[in-house]
């Protein structure tokens, strides 16, 4: 039997806006959360390298490792996108990994004009040039309205960038079924880094993890048959619960951390 992919439960910062980074890393170390990605947009802003390593700090005091950086760089973007800070701020915080948007968000991969595409594929080869030397690598969002919006899309994408230190995560679309599912998930595996996790109906109403555990079971074994890209286990990312309550927050954990488990006991025997 060929190894099986370490995995652990995570926690995207997003997912709690409201709450101080403090307040995140209390309630994700309570829940038994493993690492969290943190969001650029709220909770460690590019260029505040000073918050950045008290982030980081608190994080290893509390015994909770940094995943990833969650940035809001849409790649080729002609303003704002400004990578230099957002590579600083990878770097004090210790993650490993930089989240980027393909493209611009809300715009779909057959949406995107030929010479908004280039400049996207231009942007990601320098931008994982840049973060490689860092040792950091650079993973793809992968979500609808941006040019991973399929896997035909993100599979061409990766491969106009051509560079070894461009990965992707993945991502339930809302609706989709089982079979679609990992057929994404086998079809990118060879670049595939990290997972968020939710529970979303085909009208995006969030629901409580436990409710899709017919689709996330299966997802979680096809994960752990995939091999990891990059150093460190797979981290499988709460990102989004319920009414953003703490309390969903906190059932969710356990709901995914017990599925990890049972993942993992596939392993072993």
């Amino acid at each position: 039997m060929s190894a099986r992919t370490p995995q652990e439960a995570g926690l995207c910062s997003v997912t709690f806006r409201a709450l101080a980074p403090p307040a995140i890393i209390e309630l994700a170390a309570a829940a038994g959360i493993a690492a969290i990605e943190w969001g650029s947009d709220r909770h460690v802003p590019p260029g505040e390298l000073t918050l950045a390593r008290e982030t980081a700090r608190r994080c290893a005091d509390a015994g909770v490792r940094v995943s990833s950086y969650g940035s809001y760089v849409e790649a080729g973007a002609a303003t704002g996108q400004a990578f230099a800070p957002v590579l600083d701020s990878a770097v004090a915080l210790g993650a490993p990994v930089i989240r980027v948007w393909a493209g611009a968000r809300g715009v779909g991969s057959l949406d995107t004009a030929s010479a908004a595409r280039q400049a996207a594929v231009d942007a990601l080869r320098a931008m994982a040039g840049q973060a490689e030397a860092d040792g950091i690598a650079i993973a793809l969002e992968f979500h609808p309205r941006t040019l991973t919006d399929t896997l035909a899309s993100t599979l061409a994408l990766l491969a106009e960038v051509g560079h070894r230190n461009l990965f992707t995560y993945w991502q339930p679309r809302p609706g989709i079924d089982l079979a679609e599912s990992l057929g994404e998930l086998s079809g990118v595996q060879y670049r595939l880094a990290h997972l968020h996790v939710f529970a979303w109906d085909a009208e995006s109403r969030r629901l409580p993890l436990a409710d899709h555990e017919a689709l996330w079971l299966p997802r979680l074994d096809r994960s752990a048959e995939i091999a990891m890209p990059l150093p460190g286990p797979r981290v499988a990312m709460v990102e989004f619960v319920a009414r953003d309550d703490p309390a969903a927050f906190r059932r969710d954990a356990q709901t995914l951390s017990r599925w990890l488990a049972s993942v993992d006991g596939e392993q072993a025997q």
